[in-house]
């Protein structure tokens, strides 16, 4: 059996007002923050997090 480490990942909008507040919320469901970049329109910033699978 192979132990190399499985990953989910997940994408979200974030709110400027609230981007603390929603990085948070994921990081106690147990996400990692892995980047941050502008969204397709250009404003609104995306989120991309990951963690282990279980």
């Amino acid at each position: 059996m192979s132990n190399t480490q499985k990953w989910e990942y997940a994408t979200l909008p974030l709110v400027i007002h609230a981007t603390k507040q929603i990085l948070d919320q994921w990081g106690d469901d147990g996400w990692e923050l892995v980047t941050v970049i502008p969204g397709p329109d250009g404003n609104a910033p995306v989120a991309y997090l990951k963690r282990p699978k279980a």
